[in-house]
């Protein structure tokens, strides 16, 4: 039996970019899904601020069983379980809340909390989150990475999330980013799952280091 944990290494292992579908609504789910796990993402998340977000997770978890599908802006312990009842297995966050983290880490799922800071950071890792979410990243830098990586335990999991996009990604890595979460550079609501598809391969391509033209 493959755990959430066993896809979450495996995918991280493969092309560690994080879907984020902020805004998608069921009806889109089937065709946008096709469009990015096509391209080679296995991360899917959406956000509990789109339209039926359960019910987008529920269909995609059943159409994509290979990918760890789950959500994003989860804030209280209460999420978490409305998630795991959906069939999510990965949970997002935007800030650290140690209620969260013991709640997913409780019924198996992955956990993203979002950091800043080393305080918040150790703070996450001690509660048992799987790796964690520098966010937004527009507030931090490379350097800042490149700072938190040389004081957390080795091999933690550190992704930038907010304005990061093809031309950047380098930078990132070099700091020492394990992977990232991208957002409204790849889906926005209202973009054509053709126009998704493109912009996934181009962000496959970069990381792979063969930008699209």
């Amino acid at each position: 039996m493959t755990t959430p944990v066993d896809k979450f290494s495996g995918a991280m292992r493969q092309l560690p970019l994080v879907a984020i579908l902020r805004g998608l609504t069921p009806a889109e789910a089937p065709a946008i899904g096709d469009a990015i796990v096509e391209a080679g993402f296995r991360l899917l998340e959406v956000p509990l601020n789109s339209p039926q977000p359960l019910d987008s997770i529920a269909l995609m978890r059943h159409r994509f069983p290979d990918a760890l599908v789950g959500a994003g802006t989860v804030l209280s312990a209460q999420q978490v379980r409305e998630v795991h009842a959906a069939g999510g297995e990965l949970i997002v966050a935007p800030n650290f809340n140690a209620e969260v983290i013991a709640e997913a880490a409780r019924l198996g799922l992955v956990t993203l909390p979002g950091v800043m800071t080393p305080t918040e950071a150790f703070g996450a890792l001690a509660a048992g989150a799987t790796g964690l979410k520098l966010f937004p990243a527009e507030l931090a830098s490379p350097a800042v990475v490149k700072a938190l990586l040389a004081v957390l335990p080795k091999g933690t999991q550190l992704m930038p999330v907010g304005g990061i996009t093809p031309d950047n990604m380098d930078e990132w890595r070099a700091a020492g980013s394990t992977g990232f979460g991208i957002g409204s550079a790849l889906y926005k609501p209202g973009k054509t799952a053709a126009a998704v598809r493109e912009d996934a391969l181009r962000f496959v391509a970069a990381f792979a280091g063969t930008p699209r033209a």
